[in-house]
């Protein structure tokens, strides 16, 4: 069978099983296992055990459960909370402060957990209720726990970006480096966003009279809010930190931040037995599945590349005779319609070792493209009307919320998204500078 063929026959039988509500990972395995017997016969089976040694017992994939696991300690202990607080003391009595506090710290504890369907529905479950009963607009809340929970995979420890190092042979400290300006920047400007808009309608968020007639908080609260909030960010930067000075490996990395989450938990005296057995389950069933995805995806991967898929892209860009960033852009467009049917994990998986060996050919740097795909990636799975990141949104979402007003909830903070992944690809130094200054030219 030609690729061409092979490839179309490929995406339609995902497109099938996807319809058809199969999961996702055994889908993919499945799908290339099939196809691949009719193609090939029975020594398509020696994907198999290969393709098992090269996903399980990669080094640096192994610091996926414990990033999962010191993203659930810390939400499951209530540290996300004292972050919440903690920033609402930093950002004061400003109109629409409540939504910048979300902002940053469903940022974080979307980092923390470091995929975007657990990041929105744990950001929404501890931010989306104060900020209703503060008389905030729906859809204001609605897009802001989006647009922070979903920033997770952006700002690192990230596990997509983890993903697309291990896939393409990339440095992770570099991906982490490059990624940190752009997440900045799309911070900023999703602030700024919500303060332009609130000034310009304040009906969208209404001060707090009420709590201006609150005392003010004991100076000992006050003290413990700062100091739970304050430790809980530092335990990122020293996560964080410990890769970029070369202290630690990712997967180091990430048993140092599960050591850390529970030493915070007992000294802020939040740690519970049932909590440390709740996030346990709960990062083994995250686990579970991300790891079939992983195998599922790597096996129709692997066999997609084995029958020369690289090949033919390569020759159907050389074909079309364009410049080189506007294949830049096609392959930015082809992961924007993968992000309607699948999610982060898959796509990276799917695309990574497909299109940067591409890049790079084309003279572009491979950490320069990674951020451009989880850039992509992240504005991908929240477009309306399939991204998969909505749907999750309404699962948090209060009764009555119809899927039109979410749409209409997400799609400035998309906008401002996509003004970031333009400004990247325009101005490749916002990836570029951090990686070079910190670990020296690749």
């Amino acid at each position: 069978m030609e690729i061409e063929m092979l490839t179309a026959v490929l995406l339609l039988c995902i497109l099938i099983f996807f319809a058809l509500g199969a999961q996702v990972g055994l889908a993919l395995g499945g799908i290339a296992m099939g196809v691949g017997y009719l193609t090939w016969g029975d020594s398509l089976f020696n994907i198999i055990p290969t393709t098992l040694e090269s996903t399980y017992f990669s080094f640096i994939l192994l610091a996926i459960p414990l990033y999962i696991y010191m993203g659930q300690l810390l939400t499951k202990s209530g540290i996300g909370d004292a972050m919440f607080n903690f920033s609402q003391i930093i950002v004061g009595r400003l109109r629409g402060s409540l939504a910048i506090s979300v902002i940053g710290v469903c940022s974080m504890i979307g980092a923390m957990v470091g995929i975007i369907g657990a990041g929105i529905m744990t950001s929404g479950s501890i931010a989306l209720r104060p900020m209703l009963e503060r008389g905030y607009n729906k859809r204001l809340a609605l897009g802001v726990i989006m647009a922070g929970g979903g920033l997770g995979i952006l700002i690192p420890p990230s596990i997509p970006m983890i993903m697309f190092a291990a896939s393409t042979q990339n440095s992770v400290g570099r991906m982490f480096l490059g990624a940190m300006m752009p997440a900045l920047l799309t911070v900023v400007l999703l602030i700024a966003y919500v303060v332009i808009s609130c000034w310009l309608n304040p009906d969208r968020a209404p001060m707090d009279h009420e709590q201006e007639k609150q005392p003010e908080l004991p100076a000992n609260e006050k003290f413990r809010i700062i100091r739970d909030g304050l430790f809980s960010v530092l335990l990122i930067v020293a996560v964080l930190g410990s890769i970029i000075t070369g202290i630690a490996t990712p997967t180091e990395s990430g048993a140092i931040g599960v050591a850390g989450a529970i030493l915070l938990a007992i000294v802020f005296k939040r740690f519970k037995w049932d909590m440390f057995r709740e996030a346990g389950f709960q990062t083994g069933t995250l686990v579970s599945v991300a790891m079939w995805i992983i195998f599922g995806a790597s096996v129709f991967s692997n066999f997609h590349l084995l029958m020369g898929v690289q090949n033919m892209v390569a020759g159907f860009t050389e074909g079309l005779d364009l410049p080189p960033i506007m294949i830049i852009i096609m392959f930015q467009l082809i992961m924007l319609l993968l992000g309607f049917i699948i999610d982060e994990f898959i796509i990276v998986l799917m695309c990574a070792p497909l299109f940067t060996p591409i890049a790079v050919s084309l003279g572009y740097d491979p950490i320069w493209f990674g951020v451009l795909m989880i850039i992509n990636i992240l504005i991908a799975v929240q477009t309306p009307p399939y991204g998969f990141a909505l749907f999750y949104l309404k699962g948090i979402a209060p009764a009555g919320i119809t899927m039109g007003e979410i749409y209409k909830s997400v799609t400035p903070f998309i906008l401002v998204n996509l003004l970031v992944l333009i400004l990247c690809m325009t101005f490749p130094e916002i990836v570029l500078w951090l990686p070079g200054l910190v670990m020296g030219q690749a």
